[in-house]
């Protein structure tokens, strides 16, 4: 972010809440003075400066060069804000944080075309915990990893991490969700989010997701959209190139956390007893892969792929070079891609991510 300084730009930082937004800009700031710090969740601050009166502005931001805007999607119209305080406040660097792209995406882009630039912030990736240890080190920490996942109070408190997930779950995650459009139905979105859960790295039915939950599949497409947008899960479609043969409406869910995906169950239980270790592998590495694409290589295409006759890859990726296809396999056992995709596809790249070869995968070893 630090090159981006100083350029009249406002540099607006996303992530879920409890990511570590607020952490990063303390830490990148904590040798300068002449920095202030608004935080929109508190409601005197949110109505200030909501009125967009460059006078009480002003007042506001005194001689600082430097202000901070937590929560920024809590503010009405909040791209105008911004828009105004880049043009009418000459020599202060902006930066705002938004832990939803719920309003961001509506209210903040379109006035800011061309001002701004944008970072997003995930949960830890293993290379950022581990830049140092060796794979077989690395490997120890995985079954941790699996159930807790890498939200940063949680790997910095690992013998609270179930008291620390749970209310994280319970307090932070729908926030923006049910502020957004005064959704009154958290009953509903609580149990389509544990649906979801267990159907990790399978395939996603909208119509079966409504008929058990009895309210219309475009209801549950809008759900699943908002707890998109709010960093909840992400969805991965299907690749096709050939719809005569290949699937090319669906999407797989993950969830960008494990732990996040094992506290909306209530499920923190060690791997030798649980039923869904593979499902939590699949999440993980494909959670790890999407953040490093989304800083090493974010050109990169993500999919899964499936034919009419059921054969399956969980993971492929696609750019202007090379088309490559992965299968992850956490337990004892043979696994290998799938002939019928590398009969269709005779170029692409191939490979099986095990515990015992994930570290390439998650381009730990990679240079940034």
């Amino acid at each position: 972010m630090k090159k981006w300084f100083r350029k009249n730009k406002v540099n607006l930082l996303t992530g879920a809440r409890q990511v570590g937004k607020t952490t990063l800009l303390q830490h990148l700031f904590s040798n300068q003075s002449s920095v202030l710090w608004l935080n929109a969740d508190e409601s005197t601050t949110r109505e200030t400066l909501s009125r967009h009166d460059l006078v009480s502005l002003r007042q506001v931001f005194g001689t600082y060069k430097t202000v901070i805007i937590d929560e920024v999607q809590r503010i009405e119209n909040a791209g105008l804000l911004l828009k105004l305080c880049v043009d009418q406040f000459k020599g202060v660097q902006f930066i705002a944080t938004g832990s939803s792209s719920l309003d961001i995406s509506e209210t903040v882009f379109e006035p800011l075309t061309g001002r701004q630039i944008l970072f997003h912030l995930f949960p830890f990736a293993l290379k950022e915990l581990y830049p140092k240890n060796s794979p077989f080190e690395i490997a120890q920490q995985l079954p941790f990893h699996l159930v807790y996942g890498s939200y940063p109070d949680i790997c910095n408190n690992r013998q609270d991490a179930d008291t620390l997930l749970l209310n994280l779950s319970d307090q932070y995650l729908y926030k923006d969700v049910l502020a957004w459009n005064n959704i009154r139905k958290p009953t509903l979105l609580n149990k389509l989010l544990q649906l979801l859960a267990y159907q990790v790295g399978s395939e996603v039915s909208l119509h079966e997701l409504g008929r058990q939950l009895g309210v219309k599949s475009d209801t549950i497409d809008n759900y699943i959209d908002l707890l998109e947008k709010s960093f909840v899960i992400f969805r991965l479609p299907s690749m096709s190139n050939n719809p005569r043969k290949e699937i090319s409406k669906m999407n797989k869910i993950y969830f960008w956390d494990n732990g996040i995906r094992n506290a909306v169950i209530g499920n923190f239980n060690a791997l030798n007893i649980r039923n869904d270790a593979g499902a939590l592998w699949e999440n993980l590495m494909v959670s790890e892969r999407k953040k490093m694409n989304a800083w090493l290589h974010p050109k990169i295409n993500s999919y899964f792929w499936r034919n009419y006759n059921q054969s399956e890859v969980d993971y492929v990726e696609m750019d202007k070079k090379q088309l490559s296809a992965f299968e992850m396999k956490w337990g004892k056992g043979n696994a290998k891609v799938s002939r019928a995709f590398s009969n269709l596809y005779p170029q692409a790249d191939t490979d099986v991510i095990t515990p015992e070869n994930f570290v390439p995968f998650c381009r730990i070893n990679e240079p940034a």
